[in-house]
């Protein structure tokens, strides 16, 4: 899979970009349970009072919590406070904007925040504010064994008027009672001080509770906008960026493909090339928008998970890491029985591929034999094998997202069972529980999705492994890295010189000692028995396969000394079987020649004796042709192949038992044609009837894979047994005469 990666570099700054759009849609999603957890805390509960520092106060009770403070939490205090009357107005910016916000009537003398100390301020009067809450509203009693007060006397009064070494005292046995009173327990009490206070001034609590309510939540619709838009860029640009993967792929190894010799398609097979060229491919590209997005949001996600819900002061950790336990404890068992699944099924949707081929370009063959029973039951072993992979995969898989689903269902109810305890004893508040639930919920969520991705990485990773098998194989077959040229003086001279080959782990040689020399402007014909070697010495010649022993020559030239363009380009090759591709006749035609003229297409097809079929369709070379040349017959299909060779008018022309599939009628006009056409030219033809290469200057006859006669027609009578005997085979001995 790791290979695949060089593919990826030049979307190097796509990926950058998606990156940091990641990074902005999970910041966006992990700032969303903190705003609700205020609007639960803040808002609702406290009344849109989001912190325990009044704005404003009036002096009275300003003195009250200063009897419980030090000189240096007083003197602090004042410093951040301003004292306004009617007769005393203040040019503090702050404090002028405090008055402004909550449109004060100044009847009395106040104390009005001139600063942003909030969280040092908090700090010092907090606890202050709660004590003084606490004994106006009686809950610290007057006659408490704690505080000896006299009756019918102001405790504030009689309190300020204490030494003070005996408000220390005081202020120290108060410290040691609320010493385990948590802290938002204080903040609450304080809270409501302030909330009396800011009544007592006339100022509109509800006003504040709708304010915040109302800045909060534009916020947090701002925020879920931001990320929807950051997840549909998201999504586009991976969209593009997969396919352009996927296009680049396809390139890549549709191009290698082109450089492959027999060797590599013998080694891989057509139906698994195509395989891995459309469905491997396709793994690759679904994995890769899937893993882009997830691989570097579900960290973010998760990262920012553990630390929104370490800020949340929540006792409830323990959840999480049991949850994710489970989780991993599930995976691990479920991948023990999956991913050995996964391997074994690309090589059966290959197995499936070739059977559905085998079948589909054989029909007539079947048809003909009856054995459409034979061939269903093929088809169905090897597509009940790919069924019966693909449903153990799916049906383990689809046990683990409901018990994923059950996880988290049972987290909730725990974390809502251990938070609920917390909030009866003050130590968090109800949107803190809330806000961890959701915490809790995208860190598992974020795992989920690293989990999602490691079910779809084994099959991914089996097609990338197979994609990158074709990739990186170095073909047999190549060009030298510093080539020789052909002489141009020199035209379409063969040479064969003590040439043998043998197929890739194979133990006996195919053809052995094969040496010839064939020349421009002459005819050279190979006969024998099937399998004797004929195909493959021709085969040889434009290096479909090199030679295991031996040299060939053009020109003078080794032929593995020059490019394989430039080889190709002095040869005109019609295979054995007629291969014409969907189009038009004229397309298929101008693969010979791409700038051909008109008169040049009507010229070659007349030679190969194709212009009468061609004439009789109203569109003539318009005329469309199917996948495989499906819509004409053998002996058409054999003749647009030649005329396909003739249009190129190259030095070479090798004929692979090309006129097999031709009546003796035709078959004779188009050599006769042939012979004047392409008479200065090197004419190599492989041929089963006698007749077809009766006039070839040379006749080379091979049985397994030696050269047992050369000579010319009346030559190899006189002399070879084997030419003889085919000869006879054929035609009476007047015919032969």
């Amino acid at each position: 899979m790791l290979k695949l990666l060089k593919y990826l570099k030049p979307f190097a700054f796509i990926i950058l970009i998606i990156i940091g759009l990641l990074f902005v849609q999970a910041n966006c999603d992990l700032a969303m349970p903190s705003y609700m957890s205020d609007i639960v805390n803040v808002g609702i509960q406290q009344n849109g009072i989001d912190n325990p520092v009044p704005e404003v106060i009036r002096e009275s009770e300003f003195n009250k919590i200063t009897i419980f403070l030090n000189n240096k939490e007083i003197d602090y205090l004042k410093d951040n406070y301003v004292l306004v009357d009617k007769n005393q107005p203040t040019d503090n910016v702050v404090a002028k904007n405090i008055i402004k916000k909550y449109n004060l009537k100044i009847n009395q003398p106040i104390y009005v925040l001139s600063t942003n100390n909030i969280v040092k301020l908090n700090k010092i009067i907090s606890k202050s504010m709660m004590i003084v809450y606490q004994i106006e509203t009686g809950n610290i009693s007057k006659n408490s064994n704690d505080f000896s007060l006299p009756k019918g006397i102001d405790s504030f009064v009689f309190l300020s008027s204490l030494p003070k070494e005996q408000i220390q005292l005081m202020n120290d046995q108060i410290n040691k009672m609320t010493s385990e009173i948590p802290t938002t327990i204080v903040d609450q009490a304080a809270i409501i001080f302030v909330k009396g206070e800011y009544k007592d001034l006339n100022i509109d609590i509800n006003v504040i509770q709708k304010d915040y309510i109302k800045t909060v939540g534009i916020k947090m619709i701002l925020i879920a906008l931001v990320s929807m838009i950051a997840s549909i860029s998201v999504g586009f640009i991976t969209s593009l960026l997969s396919s352009g993967l996927g296009r680049n792929l396809r390139k890549s190894l549709f191009t290698k493909v082109e450089s492959f010799s027999n060797n590599e398609f013998d080694k891989f097979g057509t139906s698994s090339l195509i395989t891995r060229t459309t469905n491997d491919i396709q793994q690759v590209q679904g994995l890769l928008a899937i893993l882009l997005r997830i691989i570097f949001y579900a960290p973010i996600l998760g990262i920012g998970g553990v630390i929104k819900v370490l800020a949340t002061n929540t006792s409830m950790s323990w959840i999480i890491v049991l949850a994710l336990t489970v989780i991993i404890i599930i995976v691990v068992i479920l991948f023990v029985f999956a991913i050995p699944k996964f391997k074994i099924v690309q090589k059966l949707i290959d197995k499936l591929n070739l059977v559905a081929r085998e079948s589909l370009n054989g029909m007539l063959v079947i048809r003909a034999f009856n054995t459409e029973k034979h061939e269903e039951n093929k088809f169905e072993k090897a597509n009940k094998a790919l069924t019966k992979v693909n449903l153990f995969i799916g049906r383990t898989m689809a046990i683990m997202f409901p018990l994923m689903m059950l996880i988290m269902n049972i987290v909730t109810i725990l974390i809502v069972w251990v938070g609920s305890h917390q909030i009866d004893a003050g130590a968090i508040q109800v949107g803190d529980m809330m806000a961890f639930v959701q915490y809790a919920m995208q860190i598992i969520m974020a795992f989920l999705m690293i989990t999602g991705i490691s079910i779809m990485l084994p099959r991914a990773a089996v097609s990338a492994g197979r994609i990158d098998e074709v990739l990186s194989i170095d073909p047999k077959i190549k060009d030298p890295k510093n080539p020789k040229y052909f002489d141009k003086k020199i035209n379409g001279l063969i040479k064969f010189e003590n040439v043998s080959f043998k197929y890739t782990d194979a133990d006996e040689y195919v053809v052995k000692n094969i040496s010839f020399e064939a020349k421009a402007g002459e005819t050279t014909a190979f006969i024998g028995s099937t399998g004797c070697g004929k195909s493959t010495i021709i085969n040889l010649i434009p290096r479909f396969y090199d030679t295991s022993k031996g040299k060939i020559l053009i020109d003078g030239i080794d032929i593995r000394d020059v490019t394989q363009h430039d080889l190709h380009e002095k040869i005109g090759y019609v295979p054995q079987k007629g291969s014409l591709f969907s189009g038009t006749i004229e397309s298929n035609l101008k693969i010979g020649k791409v700038d051909a003229t008109k008169e040049e297409l009507i010229a070659a097809v007349k030679t190969s004796q194709a212009l009468d079929f061609i004439f009789k369709k109203s569109k003539k070379f318009a005329t469309e042709i199917a996948q495989g040349g499906n819509n004409v017959s053998g002996g058409q299909k054999q003749r647009l192949s030649i005329a396909r060779a003739l249009i190129k008018k190259p030095e070479i022309y090798i004929f692979d038992d090309t006129f097999s599939a031709l009546d003796f009628k035709t078959d004779a006009l188009l050599r006769k044609a042939l012979k004047e056409d392409i008479k200065e030219s090197t004419i190599l033809i492989v041929a089963q009837r006698i007749n077809t290469i009766m006039n070839a200057n040379q006749i080379i006859v091979l049985e397994n894979g030696e050269i047992v006669g050369k000579g010319t027609h009346e030559e190899l009578m006189k002399d070879c047994t084997v030419y003889q005997e085919i000869a006879l085979s054929q035609l009476s001995k007047e015919e032969l005469a």
